[in-house]
């Protein structure tokens, strides 16, 4: 089995498209994502690295109609759960 660059996780990812570290290959194939030992999905954006991630504040918005988001330190953890979603042309 060998690892492109394309199954490599980004340290750090975020699900709104204005964002400079979008990445919609990577989200394609389905993020994971352990914060403090448990699995969460309602994360907006992480960085794994610097150990925070972002999660929506309730259903409150901002003026731009944007969830507005709060941050959470910890330790992160995040893996592909499709690795092989980007590649239609395996088999």
């Amino acid at each position: 089995m060998t690892e492109t660059s394309s199954t490599t996780m980004p340290d750090r990812l975020s699900i709104d498209p204005d964002s400079p570290y979008f990445n919609a290959d990577v989200l394609r194939q389905g993020v994971g994502i352990r914060f403090k030992g448990n699995e969460r999905r309602d994360v907006e954006e992480y960085c794994v690295s610097e150990g925070w991630i972002r999660v929506q504040a309730g259903k409150t918005m901002d003026r731009r109609g944007k969830p507005l988001t709060i941050k959470l330190s910890g330790p992160v953890e995040a893996w592909l759960e499709n690795p092989t979603a980007a590649e239609p042309d395996a088999g």
